[in-house]
């Protein structure tokens, strides 16, 4: 029998001032058996930083062609394309024609690190692809705060970012490995 998702509810309170968005999300996370918390909190962290009315959660881990995060236009259309982990190269490559924006949140440490060292070459050149890396501090105090009913707060505020719950509170480095080209 498989098993599934567990459920986690989350309320994000996000005061981005680099983009000028304060707004309260009650968001339902399904995290998925073979997810960890680390994973799922970046996944988090991701909708955080790009919160919007119309981004929504993939089905990530369970189907390739579906990011962890996306958000599209009234057409249908893929504006912003968001994944979590360290994705194949194909599927990169395949979201960087399907959607304006793709980001890939990378976090491992070594791993990550080893990741964009054999990607580079076949990624680096493609225009509308950001690939962020959390060190390992980030992405585990992130996965500290995970509780299957949470209450965090978000601030940015000059590239930085902090995330605190009652209790705790976590600086976020953000490692931009590389960075999109300015659409036109």
């Amino acid at each position: 029998m498989a098993l599934n998702a567990t459920i986690f509810k989350a309320g994000l309170q996000i005061a981005d001032m680099d983009r000028n968005y304060y707004h309260d999300h009650a968001l339902t996370i399904a995290r998925h058996p073979s997810e960890t918390d680390e994973r799922m909190m970046v996944r988090l962290l991701a909708f955080a930083l790009h919160a919007h009315d119309s981004l929504s959660f993939g089905k990530g881990l369970s189907a390739d062609d579906e990011p962890d995060l996306w958000q599209k236009d009234l057409t249908g259309a893929i504006e912003t394309w968001i994944d979590v982990g360290l994705p194949d190269e194909k599927l990169v490559r395949k979201a960087c024609g399907r959607a304006r924006q793709v980001y890939v949140y990378s976090y491992g440490g070594r791993v990550a690190d080893m990741w964009w060292a054999q990607a580079a070459g076949k990624l680096d050149r493609i225009g509308n692809l950001s690939v962020i890396n959390l060190p390992v501090a980030s992405s585990q105090g992130l996965a500290r705060l995970a509780q299957r009913n949470m209450q965090l707060q978000c601030n940015i505020q000059d590239g930085q970012v902090l995330v605190t719950d009652q209790d705790n509170s976590v600086q976020v480095a953000l490692d931009m490995v590389k960075t999109a080209l300015s659409p036109e």
